[in-house]
């Protein structure tokens, strides 16, 4: 994005929320906590629900708040239009959903998040989507083996989580594409601030806005991002956006919204139909740390990288994933996509195992224990016996996932005060006193 671009997403926030500001008065954006809206003319809203026109019918739908939070995403990273959820698993199931139907199939990248992977594996599985998983530096070759005739999109993550891989987004790109499928990027760890996936060719991104957009651990959020480059009708795959939709009278999202039909089914009927939106308070807590990520992601991936660094030089530590880490399996990989820095997750193994590293983590003392990661504070948790203990041993070491990963969110306070902690912990923890 160049500055004349990002100056007009700032400018517009409050505008798209129904409010300009008078001179003198601060740029904020409003909170429009409102279930509904008032209209001049009963034809008005007829023409809403037919999608004639633009404009908000009911806050389950749209919202001029979380409007404004969708522009300015839809601004960072690229793409054309944007819909805010009420949970990065909501975004992940309403951007699968709103391509695959019963009987279909997702090739999927296998280092995924544990709720993802869950996701695709139980209640996708239930509603009749098969998911096959690949290695996450899979070939063309092996990626072109593993698509079906039946296969509706590829999914994968700019760093995995908790591996903390980088996918090569332009390959996979290239393979989806080449089988008239399209690519889905979830971006949460890397944020449009240090990748912008649709630049690499992915068709359709997802955050979990929860974790470095919001960055203060307040506001739990997804959204989904369309690109608006992809060709639904040549590709042949998408009756269900191109044939006419019976619950809007026999319109065709394709012929009617053009290269926004996949953003705008995903809205009107599957958020309709579903309700996970995201609330309006939300939406401005979001914002509000969306305008620190520049600033923020520049201070985690800095700290990150010294703290990787450490741990790679510690003799309790056996082994060390960062992706801007010289001698990371994906450190090539990071320079191509990551070269403002490799955003704030690090993995690493504890020698000794799982009960090792559970006592390293249990003595910590400025880094916390939560479920949670992204946000200015430094975070720890064990996968295998917490986000991944769903996953059967062997499903986890498919994920990536050993029995003695740590996964390691470093924040922004002092790196010396950070890497301070990890030293206590290690030398409280050591049998032999060093």
């Amino acid at each position: 994005m160049n500055q004349k671009q990002k100056q007009h997403a700032q400018e517009t926030l409050c505008v798209q929320a129904g409010y300009q500001p008078q001179k003198g008065e601060p740029r904020i954006l409003p909170i429009v906590q409102s279930t509904t809206y008032k209209y001049d003319e009963a034809d008005d809203v007829a023409k809403l629900f037919d999608l004639e026109a633009e404009g908000h019918m009911y806050s389950r739908i749209s919202n001029p708040t979380v409007a404004a939070l969708e522009e300015k995403i839809t601004a960072l990273e690229g793409g054309l239009a944007s819909l805010a959820t009420s949970s990065g698993q909501s975004a992940t199931l309403l951007a699968v959903l709103t391509i695959c139907n019963a009987g279909e199939h997702i090739l999927a990248l296998s280092n995924l998040y544990g709720g993802t992977y869950t996701l695709f594996t139980s209640t996708l599985k239930k509603m009749g989507i098969e998911v096959s998983f690949i290695n996450h530096n899979a070939t063309p070759e092996e990626i072109r083996r593993g698509i079906k005739e039946n296969t509706k999109l590829i999914f994968g993550e700019t760093i995995g989580n908790p591996g903390v891989d980088v996918l090569d987004i332009e390959l996979v790109a290239k393979a989806a594409h080449e089988n008239m499928i399209p690519l889905v990027v979830d971006n949460t760890f890397a944020t449009p601030y240090l990748c912008r996936p649709i630049d690499f060719g992915a068709d359709i991104v997802t955050h979990s806005t929860t974790k470095y957009l919001d960055g203060h651990a307040t506001s739990v959020g997804g959204i989904i991002v369309d690109s608006g480059r992809f060709n639904w009708e040549k590709s042949g795959k998408f009756p269900h956006l191109t044939e006419p939709d019976p619950s809007y009278h026999g319109l065709s999202y394709t012929k009617k919204f053009q290269e926004a039909a996949y953003i705008t089914k995903a809205r009107v009927a599957f958020l309709r139909d579903m309700g996970n939106t995201m609330s309006p308070f939300n939406a401005f807590l979001t914002n509000l740390g969306v305008e620190t990520l520049a600033v923020r992601m520049e201070r985690h991936s800095d700290n990150a990288l010294k703290a990787a660094k450490y741990l790679a030089d510690h003799h309790k530590v056996s082994w060390v994933n960062y992706p801007l880490l010289e001698g990371s399996p994906t450190y090539a990989l990071a320079k191509k996509y990551l070269p403002k820095g490799g955003s704030g997750i690090i993995s690493f193994g504890v020698k000794g195992g799982a009960e090792e590293g559970k006592a390293f983590i249990n003595s910590l003392k400025l880094a916390s224990l939560v479920v949670h990661v992204g946000d200015l504070r430094t975070h720890v948790l064990h996968p295998a016996s917490m986000t991944h203990r769903q996953l059967s041993e062997e499903e986890q070491i498919k994920a990536g996932i050993s029995p003695e990963m740590i996964r390691l969110s470093v924040g922004i306070e002092q790196v010396d005060d950070i890497i301070d902690d990890l030293e206590q912990a290690f030398s409280g923890n050591s049998k032999d006193g060093r």
